[in-house]
């Protein structure tokens, strides 16, 4: 009778793993867009310089956070809007996977280029304040939307 049993949540497991809905959240499909490399490499020399300008240390780039970035520029695109949807849950994976402290993050959208989009940010007391804040590492997504919006996420974290 254990036996059977064991069978029986086994195929109920495997049951419920291969049916599970692989839909985005909230139902919106998300595609893959491309990097606008080159305004993501100028955004973060900006930072750089700014904070340096201020005695602050520079940030250095981090692979997880571009990873996490990236992923919510799409999502962004998808929503044709911009948000902070879903951000405790990424602030809470890229602590978890580089033993992070604290999670920050700008977001934007319509600007045309690396410096706007800066600027922007710095006429924004809270997005400054990101910017000048106590953090070591960093990541900017840029992506470019179908109708060339560039969507912008920016990832801080000490």
């Amino acid at each position: 009778m254990k036996i059977k049993t064991h069978h029986v949540f086994f195929f109920l497991f495997v049951f419920m793993l291969t049916s599970c809905d692989k839909e985005p959240l909230g139902g919106t499909a998300i595609q893959e867009a491309k990097n606008a490399l080159e305004v993501e490499q100028e955004l973060l020399g900006i930072v750089n310089d700014h904070r340096n300008s201020m005695g602050l240390n520079s940030l250095e780039f981090s692979d997880v956070a571009y990873e996490y970035a990236n992923q919510h520029s799409e999502y962004m695109i998808s929503k044709a809007s911009i948000s902070h949807d879903n951000f405790s849950s990424r602030a809470s994976n890229i602590s978890t996977q580089v033993n992070a402290e604290f999670v920050a993050e700008n977001v934007a959208k319509d600007y045309l280029d690396a410096s706007e989009a800066f600027q922007g940010w710095l006429g924004s007391p809270n997005h400054k304040k990101t910017i000048e804040n106590e953090f070591t590492h960093t990541a900017v997504s840029v992506k470019i939307a179908q109708d060339g919006t560039l969507y912008f996420t920016h990832i801080f974290y000490r």
